[in-house]
């Protein structure tokens, strides 16, 4: 597995990839790759550090694994590439966003939108997953094998070393990521993970796109565009 990532986040996480646990992870994803099919493509592994460099980051959406069907995954949580059909969270993060602008979401049905994330990437939303990889359709398969530790260490190293970031766990799974977070210069906001089988237990109208921006422009920083 080659590690391929900005220089920004060498410098600040770059000490995981030396450790023991990480060394074991990357003999173990490199067999995976020659022994069957693995998601993201391997180009795409670090694809969100890649695209939200360390100190531009403002927002961090934590998922769980990659998506494990073909041609979904993309490096990006939630993503999937252009023209690739809307997966039921990502519809439903997009019904949010709608319903928490309103008037200001332009006019258009769920089949005509882009899964494509990267432009949120580009303004500094680190769409991170806390497995970066996964065996095809065995969602799962790579958890438990060190990559929960270096997320940790990313999610740590981002909560020590910047200031006025927010962070939006949605789901058990990403919640567990906010013991490493000091929530006394962080805003934290967690609901209900949006997909199908638990959105209307408090995602649907968890409000976390206008709170993020809101937080963000109390801190003299810029919103994020979620409708483009």
């Amino acid at each position: 597995m080659e590690v391929k990532t900005d220089d920004s986040w060498i410098e600040q996480v770059g000490e995981e990839f030396e450790k023991p646990y990480f060394k074991k992870l990357a003999q173990f994803v490199r067999g995976e790759y020659k022994s069957g099919t693995v998601y993201p493509p391997q180009k795409n592994i670090f694809n969100a550090f890649e695209l939200c460099l360390f100190e531009k980051v403002e927002v961090v959406i934590l998922g769980q694994d990659p998506y494990h069907g073909p041609g979904q995954a993309n490096g990006l949580c939630f993503a999937v590439g252009e023209g690739v059909p809307l997966p039921p969270s990502l519809q439903n993060i997009f019904k949010e966003i709608d319903a928490e602008y309103g008037d200001q979401a332009p006019a258009r049905s769920l089949a005509s939108r882009s899964g494509d994330l990267s432009h949120w990437a580009k303004q500094g939303v680190l769409l991170l997953n806390a497995t970066l990889t996964v065996r095809a359709h065995s969602p799962g398969s790579h958890q438990s094998k060190g990559w929960e530790e270096f997320t940790d260490g990313v999610v740590k190293a981002l909560s020590d070393k910047r200031e006025h970031l927010v962070f939006m766990l949605w789901g058990n799974y990403a919640k567990q990521k906010g013991t490493h977070i000091d929530r006394t210069k962080h805003l934290v906001l967690e609901a209900a993970h949006p997909s199908p089988f638990s959105a209307h237990n408090g995602f649907f109208g968890c409000g976390h796109f206008k709170k993020a921006n809101e937080y963000l422009e109390k801190n003299g920083k810029k919103a994020i565009d979620w409708l483009s």
